[in-house]
């Protein structure tokens, strides 16, 4: 088994992992080559650790299936898996001398031992490593990991880095296939995970071994990746290089994760011309005329300039020192944008700005209303998405002269009871929904997943109970995984009959 070497030394096929009726991770597909530095990044919850766990054997897939050198590991317990994980808490044995804990998985481990018998036969036993093949394996490791001369020290007596160091000794020592990483630099000081970034990736290339890493840092993942998968609730956003997750983010979740972004909402108004700010600017992503889009604009690639020199003019809101450069808010009318530069600004002035086409990033988002199938209730309300609202009812028929509950009365005397009638129903994302904190208020009850700053207002995302989503667009700052209730006004709400 895992003789046959491919390109690809393990995929991950239609995963999807259920705990409780809750999808952890869902249509999860990846390829991982031989040798490659993969990442799984994204926020606490979104299933990467879950995602990590599946690999290594410790949780079992719900649906789909992991291959290793195109051999079925799903159901395969982890000792018969060539993997090897290391956890953020390094549990090493304080017991135990640095060389004994880096030995121990070696000192259990079993081999294949050859041997000719008397007739000049070979046979094949299980046996021991020796004390030698077990000191020179410790002593590799202790070199790959930079800390040769600690066999006999305590582990009580290492700073975190080097606890963190030994950990990575003891996984590595066993020789595996692929090494898993599970946020290991979670509990060390920022200098000290900024140096384990650099070597972390000089030991990946002296090692020439698959690495899956996890976090939820940006800056890591960027640093030290091959290839970064960006998650979110369960699901993959974006596979691709750090270049490619960086500078083209495929929505605007990826770009607001990734980095410091300006999102802001633009309209396609010609070839490679884009509005947005009440100002049109050339770019270099190709839509349709017409066609609405989240515009990207990293804050390093807005340019200033005096006022009056620039594409347009904007006002300077604040200004804060962030030791390599100023980062500064400007308001282009009500539009927030905020800029990084080394050149400093005056809160109060007025200034021009510049953006170079190639800093413009256009991502589709024709998404302007909820859409949901619903049915109206003998009381007359449409239920639909975990909740129940009021509505218009006269909007399904002409000439209606009356509503009274679900029965409506046309002007020819025509009585209708609409009571377990389907309809279509829709309302939209802008101006279209209020969230409040008393959960009696609205018609609907979720937490909120997700939030985005728009330049002006927060776009966010509701889940349900039964994971239906509300997006909506609201001026206030909520938090993230506040529960709300959320309030339709009727004449927000569209009705179509099915």
């Amino acid at each position: 088994m895992f003789n046959n070497k491919t390109e690809n030394i393990i995929e991950l096929k239609n995963i999807k992992k259920v705990y409780d009726d809750v999808a952890a991770v869902e249509d999860f597909n990846l390829e991982v080559k031989r040798g490659e530095f993969v990442t799984f990044l994204g926020p606490s919850g979104c299933g990467k650790t879950t995602t990590l766990r599946m690999i290594a054997g410790f949780e079992l897939p719900t649906e789909g299936h992991i291959t290793l050198d195109g051999d079925d590991i799903s159901k395969l317990p982890p000792y018969k898996r060539p993997i090897n994980t290391v956890f953020q808490r390094y549990a090493l044995f304080p017991h135990l001398n640095i060389f004994d804990n880096i030995a121990f998985g070696l000192k259990l481990k079993t081999i294949d031992i050859t041997s000719k018998d008397k007739n000049g036969n070979t046979v094949t036993k299980k046996g021991k490593l020796t004390k030698k093949q077990i000191k020179e394996k410790v002593s590799r490791a202790l070199k790959i990991v930079d800390l040769e001369g600690f066999e006999k020290r305590s582990v009580d007596t290492l700073s975190g880095g080097q606890q963190q160091r030994i950990a990575i000794a003891r996984a590595i020592v066993n020789e595996p296939e692929i090494l898993l990483l599970d946020e290991p630099l979670g509990a060390l000081d920022l200098k000290m995970r900024k140096e384990m970034q650099i070597e972390l990736k000089s030991m990946h290339e002296k090692l020439g071994i698959t690495f899956i890493y996890v976090t939820h840092d940006q800056e890591e993942a960027l640093t030290m990746s091959d290839k970064i998968v960006v998650m979110s609730d369960g699901m993959i956003q974006q596979i691709g290089t750090p270049e490619e997750i960086y500078n083209e983010p495929q929505n605007a979740f990826v770009a607001d994760f990734i980095g410091e972004s300006n999102i802001l909402n633009g309209k396609v108004t010609g070839n490679l011309k884009v509005k947005f700010c009440d100002h049109i600017f050339d770019c270099v992503d190709k839509f349709p005329i017409g066609t609405r889009v989240d515009v990207v604009v990293r804050p390093e690639d807005i340019m200033m300039c005096p006022k009056d020199r620039g594409m347009m003019n904007v006002v300077v809101d604040s200004v804060v020192f962030k030791g390599i450069h100023y980062e500064i808010t400007v308001l282009a009318g009500e539009i927030e944008l905020v800029i990084q530069s080394i050149k400093n600004a005056h809160v109060g002035e007025t200034i021009g700005i510049e953006i170079e086409p190639d800093g413009i990033h256009l991502i589709e988002n024709n998404l302007v209303s909820n859409e949901f199938d619903g049915v109206i209730t003998k009381h007359g309300t449409v239920e639909f998405a975990d909740g129940e609202f009021e509505c218009d009812l006269s909007q399904l028929y002409d000439k209606v002269s009356s509503v009274e509950g679900s029965v409506i009365t046309l002007s020819d005397g025509t009585e209708k009871d609409l009571d377990g009638v389907e309809v279509a129903v829709s309302f939209p994302i802008a101006d279209g929904a209020q969230m409040s904190d008393d959960a009696d208020e609205g018609g609907a009850v979720g937490n909120i997943i997700s939030l985005i700053y728009k330049g002006d207002h927060y776009q966010y995302i509701v889940r349900t109970e039964n994971e239906f989503d509300y997006v909506l667009d609201d001026e206030d700052l909520w938090n993230e995984n506040d529960t709300v209730s959320i309030i339709i006004p009727k004449e927000k709400i569209k009705l179509i009959l099915k």
